[in-house]
This record gives C-alpha cells, structure tokens and sequence, in this order.
C-alpha cells in the first residue's frame, strides 16, 4: 500500500468532477467513437498522437434568470453521433446532490494510477421527450431479439445412424461395424428386497442378546443384517427388550434395558 500511496498522482485530485449513470447503449457508442476516432487518426497518419477522448456528446444547460433558487436547473445532453438507428439522440439529466462523497481514479496502460477528481454532482440519464418514439422502436427491437433463439447445426464426422436410432426388436443392440458393447452384469437383489422368514420368538431373542454381547449399541439396519429378520417383526423384539437412543452420542441405536443387562451379566458369571 506504501509504494501505491507513492505512485499516485494527485494533480487533478480536488477538480469537480461529474458522475453519470448512462445506459448501455450510449456507453457503448462512446466507446465505438473512441475506438473509431483512434483507428481513424493512426491510418491517416496526420496526428503522431491522437486524441483518444474525441468530443462524443455536448451538454446543455437552461438557464432562467428569473428563477427561483428552489427550481433546479435543467441539464440535456445530445450526442454526436447521428448515424446509431434509433438509438435516441438526446437525453434529460436529473442532477442529485445528495450522495456518498466519491472520488474518479484513473490507470493508464503503463500501470500509473491517477486521481481525477472529486464527484460534484451525479446525474441519472433517461430519454428527453423529443426521442420517445426511437426509443420505443429501440426496445421493440431488443424484445424482438431477445425472443429469437439462435440454433446451431453440427454436422458429424460418422454418418452411420445405426448407433443413434433403436431398431424394432433390436432395443440396445449396435450394428456389426459399430464398437463392441459390454455386457451388462445383472444387478444382485438388496437383502431388504429378499423375503425374510421369521425365527422363533426365544431364538431370535438369544440371538439378540449374543448380539448384545459383542457391542452395546446396535442400530436397527445393522441388526436387520445380522439377524435377517424382518424389519416390523425385529421392532417387536427390540420395543421389549431394548431401549431407543434420540439423543447423545449413540443417537439411533438400541441398547438393552438396565433389567436384561444384569440378567446377561449374572448369566456369563454362572
């Protein structure tokens, strides 16, 4: 940040300037003037340093004597390009005072950063009234744009459509000259998708307690997987003899009740 503050040039730092909120259209014409005006003097070879900030509008000002101070005075801005369709020529510009104080920064090609001065007024930009039919035909013509869909044809390289269109009776099949296609392994039923039989109500329990046994806390898939049972019959079990964890850290398990705890620890001490 030192060496910027050290490179910066502040000679037009406290000159007025004006900030202009412009429409998309006249910023780009300016911009096409600008570049027309550079190109135009490089060809001609006249000027070794040409002007790349030609004169690309001129502003108006109305100015009644007899007005009061509370009347704002009247800004009107006229391009000078002539030749943009309808692009509308002339613009009103409504002047606020009341802003964030701002100041315009500047940067050259060469990297040199410059203030250019402090922002006096702001000004909003809208159509004068002598352009609101060209402005009309201008946003008809951008909604008609706007509606046309640009389609792309791509023209390929292999025009055997074989590969690209199913045959009657031949659904995934490729042709004879066309790439090998892999065949495809058949997918292996889910175990919950299998019929499961029911056990014993007293085996299953002892499975469960074994299970109980090897870890504390089980979760209901898991058992499911181990006991291969189903899942409204294993709830059964586990709604007798279990208790549901909803929170703390074994959130969705089941663990024994304090009562078949001891009686499975008092069954390994015997």
């Amino acid at each position: 940040m030192a060496e910027e503050g050290k490179n910066l040039e502040t000679a037009k730092a406290d000159r007025s300037v004006w900030l202009m909120k412009c429409p998309t259209v006249v910023s780009r014409a300016w911009q096409e003037a600008a570049a027309a005006g550079v190109s135009s003097s490089d060809a001609a070879g006249a000027n070794p340093n040409p002007n790349p900030n030609p004169v690309v509008a001129k502003v108006v000002v109305s100015l009644d004597p007899l007005r009061s101070e509370e009347q704002p005075l009247q800004f009107k801005m006229e391009m000078a390009q002539t030749d943009n369709g309808n692009t509308p020529k002339s613009y009103s510009l409504n002047m606020f005072k009341d802003f964030v104080p701002m100041c315009v920064f500047s940067e050259s090609n060469q990297g040199k950063l410059a203030c250019e001065g402090k922002v006096g007024h702001k000004f909003d930009m809208e159509p004068h009234s002598d352009n609101l039919v060209n402005y009309g035909k201008l946003c008809r013509e951008r909604t008609t744009k706007s509606m046309i869909k640009n389609r792309k044809l791509m023209v390929l390289a292999n025009d055997n459509g074989m590969s690209m269109r199913p045959l009657p009776g031949l659904v995934g099949l490729m042709s004879s000259s066309g790439p090998k296609q892999k065949e495809k392994k058949p997918i292996p039923a889910k175990p919950s998708d299998m019929k499961r039989t029911r056990r014993d109500r007293r085996e299953l329990e002892n499975i469960l307690f074994k299970l109980f046994e090897r870890q504390p806390n089980w979760s209901l898939k898991n058992l499911m997987q181990e006991t291969d049972q189903p899942e409204q019959f294993l709830k059964e079990i586990l709604n007798d003899l279990c208790v549901y964890n909803k929170r703390g850290p074994n959130q969705g398990t089941h663990e024994l009740k304090p009562e078949y705890k001891k009686s499975t620890g008092d069954a390994d001490a015997t």
